[in-house]
């Protein structure tokens, strides 16, 4: 059955966030501001079955519904996406594949490259051509338009991807296109890019629309199952954690690509604020994955992310994926070392403890140290089998010469420092202190790898929320309404002035507006932010800065060159202030605040946690078997403190403390754990 926890002050609303993660779906229900939360097995062939069920069993008949989808990021990196054609400007066919020079493996001689998504015989290029004033060089004729409608019927593609030279500043001939596309007898999904990226760079623009049009599809076949039992008020989470309307999720579904884990950044971030620690590393391992990101007093974007191989330029929450979660499989390699991941056991068979697979996972490794209860999983909903991973356990013992509890604590190293490596790639590598962060964990297996990872690292604390297994759909419940808009402008110098930049924000809220308003928002309480893509002169990439208050006097270009300089000695260690610079690209985000439910300080109780004390039980650690006392998280009040070795269950995540760790449990029902 659902739980349910107080959660604070009413904000007369239910609100349903929905995550589906690899092996679970976790469900998130706020009203009056209590919430109340569920688990249940994902549904891997078709997602929707298992949020239709789950709902139901949550008793929830009408609500406002958000979901942090995964169904885009699965069809672009399991290569599910529909047929995609791409029509361009005659002579730029070929840019998918020439790409940038870049290489991520510069010394592989084997490397694969991802497949263009639209393949070589698919790729239609047509006689026009736009400058890089706006200006019309070469119109498009009526008569390439019809050969083109001509070689997509007879080569009948289910999507189209649009992407002109110089669209973004003029699109004149994206909009012949796209009209004429749509008045074919079986129109196929169909994308523009100035629509979905209006901005320079024909590669990153190219690429990003043909995302877009490839999982289109099967996103608004998703949408549309959804949408018949939860209604049409159902919202999608973004991937630059803020929630779009389903009918803007199915026109434009590039930007929910990193939508999951976008929502537990959200979630974490909510929960660290309201704690008193804004600076955080939020560590989500799930089944399938670990995300982890960095947010030093606010949540971190970009612009230029890369998934599965493929440019994406949709503003996004800067997150870092490696496969390393509970049903990561762990085995030998070729040359006999152990690997854990990037394979999953997934939902189906699962972990082997599951009773259906045999593979070993992160998972059967911990129930074998102790750190999983096997009759407590899932609040008891759920019985592992520790006897069918101890025989697994033990031949891959036998292979690598080891006992079985050496076998699985080798497990759990390598994949912690899969999730260490994951960390310093956005911490110590971007110039950041990991020492001056909490890291904040969640999904059902980060509180058990959280201590020893922080540990490795010098993170001074750990910060688990009150329910850290939904974290991620209580993030995309409280998601604010948020839509990003786009504009290259290429200015600098004289022409940097506040008159015309003032005047092109002006018309990006008119239209973002306008758009707001057709899909039934509320405009007036709308939040307007403008920010800027900033570069040195002849500098082949930018940073985004805020734009200035227009109450300001000083001289706007000296302003703007002074934040950029700030940004890029942060970044790069480094800067040029006699360099001048210009600013490329106006980017506008239109917030629509949605009400969060607050927490209310609890008056520290007594240090002694024994009321919350339900057992003792044996875990295994590199010190060795330890006898360890076992808390239920719920029976934790505020002051309680409790010392490692230990363990701490609940229905949704379980929390391990290694020796040598302590916690207690703060004024919001966070448990906080630091060394002793």
């Amino acid at each position: 059955m659902p739980e349910n926890t107080a959660s604070g002050n009413p904000v007369n609303r239910r609100v349903v966030g929905i995550d589906v993660g690899g092996t679970f779906t976790d469900i998130a229900v706020l009203e009056d501001g209590n919430l109340t939360v569920h688990k249940l097995p994902s549904t891997p062939d078709n997602p929707s079955k298992g949020i239709i069920q789950g709902v139901k069993e949550t008793g929830v008949t009408s609500a406002e519904f958000v979901h942090g989808s995964t169904v885009a990021t699965n069809a672009l990196l399991e290569g599910k996406g529909a047929r995609t054609a791409l029509i361009t400007t005659m002579g730029f066919e070929d840019v998918l594949e020439i790409g940038r020079q870049s290489r991520s493996e510069l010394y592989n001689f084997e490397m694969d490259r991802a497949p263009a998504l639209a393949p070589w015989e698919l790729r239609f290029g047509l006689p026009e051509r736009i400058d890089h004033t706006g200006a019309i060089v070469e119109d498009l004729t009526p008569e390439a338009i019809q050969t083109l409608i001509e070689l997509l019927e007879e080569s009948a593609p289910e999507s189209v991807a649009v992407s002109f030279l110089f669209s973004f500043l003029n699109t004149v001939h994206e909009d012949m296109v796209l009209s004429a596309l749509g008045k074919m007898k079986n129109p196929p999904y169909i994308s523009i890019s100035s629509r979905v990226l209006p901005e320079f760079r024909e590669y990153e623009r190219t690429s990003t629309v043909v995302v877009n049009s490839y999982v289109g599809q099967v996103m608004s076949r998703y949408l549309r199952e959804l949408e018949g039992p939860l209604g049409q008020g159902l919202r999608i989470m973004q991937s630059s954690g803020g929630s779009i309307t389903a009918r803007l999720a199915s026109e434009q579904p590039v930007r929910t690509i990193l939508s999951g884990p976008a929502g537990g950044v959200v979630g974490a971030f909510y929960s660290a604020m309201q704690a008193g620690y804004p600076d955080i590393i939020t560590l989500d391992m799930g089944g399938t994955s670990t995300d982890v990101s960095l947010c030093p007093g606010e949540i971190k974007e970009t612009t230029g992310g890369n998934v599965g191989g493929y440019p994406i330029g949709v503003p996004m929450i800067d997150i870092h994926t490696v496969g390393a979660g509970g049903g990561s499989i762990a085995r030998l390699d070729s040359g006999g070392a152990l690997v854990v991941g990037p394979e999953s056991a997934g939902a189906d068979p699962g972990p082997a403890c599951y009773g259906k697979g045999d593979a070993l996972t992160v998972t059967d490794a911990n129930l074998l140290l102790g750190r999983l209860l096997p009759d407590r999983f899932l609040g008891g909903r759920m019985v592992l089998d520790p006897g069918r991973v101890e025989g697994l356990m033990e031949k891959l013992a036998g292979q690598i010469n080891v006992q079985t509890h050496q076998a699985a604590l080798g497990i759990n190293r390598v994949v912690n420092a899969n999730m260490e490596r994951a960390i310093r790639s956005i911490s110590l590598e971007r110039g950041y202190d990991p020492r001056l962060f909490t890291l904040v964990p969640f999904g059902g297996a980060g509180p058990m790898h959280a201590c020893e990872l922080a540990q490795e690292l010098g993170i001074p604390r750990v910060l688990v929320p009150p329910r850290p297994g939904i974290l991620s759909a209580l993030g995309v419940a409280i998601a604010d309404i948020v839509k990003d808009y786009s504009r290259t402008v290429m200015l600098r110098g004289t022409s940097l002035n506040r008159s015309r930049l003032d005047e092109e924000f002006e018309g990006m809220e008119g239209l973002a507006r306008k758009e707001m308003a057709g899909e039934g928002l509320s405009v007036e309480k709308m939040v307007a932010r403008r920010f800027l893509d900033v570069r040195y002169v002849g500098q082949s990439f930018e940073l985004t800065v805020d734009y200035p208050s227009g109450n300001s006097r000083a001289d706007l270009a000296k302003v703007i060159g002074g934040n950029f300089y700030k940004a890029h000695l942060r970044r790069f260690g480094y800067a040029d202030r006699s360099e001048p610079v210009e600013v490329v690209n106006l980017r506008l985000k239109l917030e629509l605040a949605m009400e969060k439910p607050l927490v209310e300080a609890q008056t520290p109780g007594s240090a002694d946690a024994a009321a919350a004390k339900i057992g003792e039980s044996e875990i295994v650690f590199p010190q060795g078997a330890l006898n360890s006392p076992i808390y239920q998280r719920e029976q934790l009040i505020c002051g309680n403190r409790i010392s490692g070795p230990a363990l701490v269950i609940q229905m949704d995540a379980t929390t391990v403390l290694p020796p040598g760790w302590g916690g207690v449990v703060d004024s919001f029902g966070n448990l906080l754990l630091e060394p002793e």
